[in-house]
């Protein structure tokens, strides 16, 4: 399987559809156990990435990932803007060709998570949206990724215990919660999963 330019540009305008779509939900989540605007910072970055896609095409791959980067830092408010923004631009630095394989998706998306574990100064089990990312690194380095994986990953961040950013303020209080961060990134990898290779 390849993927390319326009695989990309499909897959990141089938996530900003996802996430209005559950603008409400993720906000509620985050209603919670953070400040409440996840959905809807989200829903305006990808709404705002919809349309430089539109004004001004990417050259090529590199420059899609570029694109949402730069993006999701200006137009996010909040802690995901800076998350997500690195985590694009990191992808970014990691294609090296027009077109990638599988092997080359899973490097793209392993540095997607190295960026937002250095930005966030996190690792896996603190109730974050590396919870999410970690587990889909390690099933494409296995060729196994699917659906039901990320939708796993997802819900065990209810058990988890925020230690990290406003949800930590929580402490025991914030298990039994999805983390909001960890839903957008389902969707994020849900959309590259549906996303058809042309």
């Amino acid at each position: 399987m390849t993927y390319d330019k326009d695989w990309a540009l499909r897959w990141l305008n089938d996530f900003g559809e996802r996430v209005q779509e559950n603008k409400q939900l993720l906000s509620d989540l985050d209603q919670a156990i953070g400040d409440g605007d996840h959905g809807i910072n989200m829903a305006r970055g990808l709404s705002e990435l919809k349309k430089a896609f539109t004004e001004k095409e990417p050259a090529d791959l590199t420059d899609v990932f570029k694109t949402a980067g730069m993006t999701m830092v200006s137009k996010v408010g909040g802690a995901s803007g800076p998350l997500y923004g690195t985590a694009f631009l990191n992808m970014s630095k990691a294609v090296d060709s027009e077109t990638i394989d599988a092997e080359g998706l899973t490097k793209v998306i392993e540095a997607g998570l190295e960026g937002i574990e250095k930005r966030g100064k996190s690792h896996a089990g603190e109730k974050t949206m590396i919870d999410v990312w970690e587990p889909v690194v390690n099933a494409l380095h296995q060729e196994d990724l699917t659906d039901d994986v990320v939708e796993a990953a997802l819900q065990k961040t209810k058990d988890l215990k925020a230690t990290k950013g406003r949800a930590s303020y929580l402490g025991e209080r914030s298990i039994g919660h999805l983390d909001p961060g960890a839903y957008s990134s389902a969707l994020l990898f849900h959309a590259m999963l549906q996303t058809e290779v042309s």
